[in-house]
């Protein structure tokens, strides 16, 4: 059974980071491509970053670019986002999955976690 447990949400000022943690069980993580979305309120499910299976090539949002940096340890089954210089329109609930490299098509999401970005 797919278990992905985001962590690391939070209340962060504008221009302030936060690093978000996804802990994946289930199934073999290192054989799949991880991805990022988040759903802002009001909004629908928006695809933000997503990285190969080897960690080795990564995808980012043109919304996003620069300031997050999407990565992953195999040996601890891990999927991390750092979020650096962030902004009001990033709040949303950000969902860690399995799949969806490029966008949300056939993603498999965890609950969530929340990032709320206010001054």
């Amino acid at each position: 059974q797919v278990q992905l447990v985001e962590s690391g949400g939070g209340l962060a000022q504008p221009g302030g980071s936060l690093r978000l943690s996804c802990a994946a069980s289930g199934f073999t993580f290192s054989t799949y491509a991880m991805s990022w979305a988040r759903q802002a309120p009001g909004k629908g499910l928006e695809w933000v970053s997503g990285i190969r299976s080897d960690g080795g090539v990564t995808y980012y949002a043109d919304s996003v670019k620069g300031r997050f940096t999407i990565s992953r340890d195999n040996a601890k089954n891990t999927l991390y986002l750092q979020m650096n210089s962030l902004q009001p329109e990033d709040t949303a609930l950000y969902y860690c999955a399995q799949g969806g490299l490029l966008n949300t098509a056939h993603m498999r999401r965890g609950q969530g976690t929340q990032v709320t970005v206010s001054s």
